[in-house]
Parts: C-alpha cells; sequence; structure tokens
C-alpha cells in the first residue's frame, strides 16, 4: 500500500499534530471532515434535549472524568494563554486536561510550574499529553530523540499519562515494521512507568488498516499483540475508529473483515484508560464517511459507548473521557456544548 500516492488528509492532519500547539491542522483534513463548517446536527442524532440523552438515571459520565484535548482549543491558548481558557473550562464544568504543547503563542512563555499551578487553580488536572513519535531532527521533541526531555517535562506536570498521537508507521505498514514500533513503544512504556506514569498511543483510522505484506493482518490487532499490555496503553478516539470501521470493513480483496470499536475496548479494558470523544454526522459521500460535528451534534450513540465501558465491574472511574474537535467553528462554544451534552447523558432504566 502506498500510503502518500495520493494527499492524504488525515496524514496532513496526523502531522501537525506532532509539533507543539500554535501549528495549523492540515487544511486538506478540515475540508474534507467538513470541520470548518458550522455545526450540523443529524437527524435523530442524540442531543442534551432528546429523550436518548436526558432521563432519570444515573449518569453516564462518572463524576470527575470529563476532560477535554486542548488541541481544540489551541486558537485561544495561542492567543489568550493558558489562564483565560482553564477558568472557560472551569465554568464548564470540566475536570481534567490532556495537553498537545505546553506553549501559549502570543500570549508570552510559561514554565511547566507555573502551567501546572493554573490547572489546579480551576480545578483541572493535567491528565497527559500528546507529543511526537520520531523525527529525523535528532534535536527534535519526540520520544526517540529526546526521550529523558518528554518524561522530565511530564513528570513536572504531575502526568499520570504520556503519549503520541502519531501511528506506528515508522518503519513502514508491513507486519514486521509494526513489530518493531511495538518494541519502541515498549521501551517508552517501560521509561514512563519508572517514573510512575502510562506510555499511550492515540489512534487515528489508518491504524486498522491492513498489512501490505499480509492483507488478513489488521495493523492494530499487530499494536495489540506486539505491545506489552503492562508497559503501552491505548487512547482510543472514538470517532476516528469508527472512520476506520468505515474505510476497512472490507480486506484489499475485497472480503468481509467488519468490526466494533467498541469491541476492542470490553475484550481488554484495562488498555484504554483514556478516551477522546468526538463527534460525526454520517456521511457515506465522505471519503470519511463522517463529517465532524460538534459533541451531541452527531451520529455516534455516546449513551451507548460509555456506559457499556463504565458498567464494567471496577471501571467505573476507571477512564478518563477527553473531548475533542480537531478543527470547531467556535472553540469555547464546542467546549461548553460538549459538556452539556456528556453530563446530560443518562444510562438506560
Amino acid at each position: 500500500m502506498n500510503r502518500i500516492s495520493r494527499p492524504d488528509p488525515e496524514l496532513t492532519h496526523r502531522l501537525s499534530r506532532r509539533g507543539m500547539l500554535g501549528v495549523a491542522a492540515g487544511a486538506t483534513a478540515a475540508a474534507l471532515l467538513g470541520a470548518a463548517a458550522a455545526p450540523a446536527t443529524a437527524a435523530g442524532a442524540p442531543t442534551a434535549t432528546t429523550p436518548t440523552a436526558a432521563g432519570r438515571g444515573r449518569p453516564v459520565l462518572p463524576r470527575g472524568r470529563l476532560g477535554i484535548q486542548l488541541y481544540s482549543l489551541r486558537d485561544k491558548v495561542s492567543t489568550l494563554g493558558f489562564a483565560p481558557v482553564f477558568a472557560e473550562l472551569e465554568k464548564y464544568g470540566y475536570d481534567e486536561v490532556e495537553f498537545a504543547g505546553y506553549d501559549q503563542g502570543s500570549a508570552g512563555p510559561i514554565t511547566l510550574a507555573r502551567l501546572k499551578r493554573l490547572a489546579r487553580d480551576h480545578g483541572l488536572t493535567p491528565i497527559g499529553s500528546h507529543v511526537g513519535y520520531y523525527s529525523g531532527d535528532p534535536n527534535a521533541y519526540t520520544f526517540a530523540q529526546n526521550l529523558t526531555k518528554v518524561l522530565d517535562d511530564a513528570q513536572a506536570l504531575g502526568l499520570k499519562h504520556i503519549g503520541t498521537a502519531a501511528g506506528p508507521f515508522r518503519y513502514g505498514s508491513t507486519v514486521d515494521a509494526w513489530k518493531r514500533a511495538a518494541e519502541d513503544f515498549n521501551t517508552y512504556g517501560a521509561a514512563a512507568r519508572a517514573r510512575g506514569m502510562k506510555f499511550y498511543q492515540h489512534n487515528h483510522s489508518e491504524e486498522f488498516s491492513f498489512a501490505t505484506d499480509d492483507p488478513g493482518v489488521r495493523l492494530y490487532d499487530v499494536l495489540l499483540a506486539e505491545t506489552d499490555p503492562d508497559l503501552v496503553f491505548l487512547e482510543m478516539d472514538i470517532f476516528w475508529a469508527y472512520v476506520a470501521q468505515f474505510r476497512f470493513s472490507q480486506r484489499p480483496d475485497g472480503t468481509p473483515a467488519p468490526f466494533e470499536p467498541l469491541d476492542y475496548v470490553l475484550k481488554q479494558p484495562h488498555r484504554y484508560p483514556l478516551f477522546h470523544v468526538k463527534d460525526g454526522v454520517s456521511d457515506p459521500a465522505n471519503p470519511f464517511g463522517y463529517r465532524m460535528v460538534d459533541v451531541g451534534d452527531g451520529d455516534i450513540d455516546y449513551q451507548r459507548f460509555i456506559s457499556a465501558v463504565t458498567r464494567l465491574r471496577g471501571h467505573r472511574s476507571a477512564h478518563h473521557w477527553q473531548a475533542e474537535h480537531d478543527n470547531p467553528a467556535e472553540s469555547f462554544t464546542f467546549a461548553r456544548r460538549s459538556s452539556e451534552h456528556l453530563h446530560s447523558l443518562r444510562e438506560k432504566c
């Protein structure tokens, strides 16, 4: 499989996230996802006012476990700084934040100690951070090039999780290539565990594609099998997992290969401490099968998904749910509406 035989909007997006905050996301990805358009509510999609969302049952969202990936608010962070952003998130009822870099653009430099203190002052727990996997630049801020510095910074912030949003494509798309990447991840996981942290990988949809040398093998299954479950954890981006379901439910030869993202979690729930809660309207005409929208405006059934995970014995509060939108029309509005919707969900009696 030639992954760059044509412009790949998902690859553009993935690469854009390796930098620090303030690096713009790929314009192609925004165009294809329809993310720059005003959010649209799908017919029948659960919202804060529909019966599927509101109810008298126990809240679906565990107390103290709602976070947000700050990549969604990078425009506000880079112009206003972290303090005003954290103040807004506190008002919206967020409990946690996941970083995508520690810079605040025109708002000026900030120390990690100050950043940690700001979060705590606004009732927010820094829960994780995305860092690049590798780079050709030996000075790059990535796991492969500067592991010690990456872990030092994470430890200074008091993070319990430190991960990457880069796919394991460093050595290619063959089974052996992913085994090599898994060895890298095991190394990072061991180093993170020695510091009291968990290393994790955040998926896009390409992770669920098939090995170029063995089209019967799904690459994500190689990642799960070849990484040590005590060292390497996963942050499922639920939107991208359902995009993958649309894109990769057939092998390259056309034979069926259906899968359900939720099943991966239910089989190994301990491997998924973090989730990205991102929504999309089903759109078969879109190359990804969905148009990204604000949480609650789409067709992904979060009442079902979150309930299925939190109802597992011992897992009510074992996971962290991070709201995200790659390119929200208005980022504060996205953050507020996502919190309102997720807090409104109730378990079915």
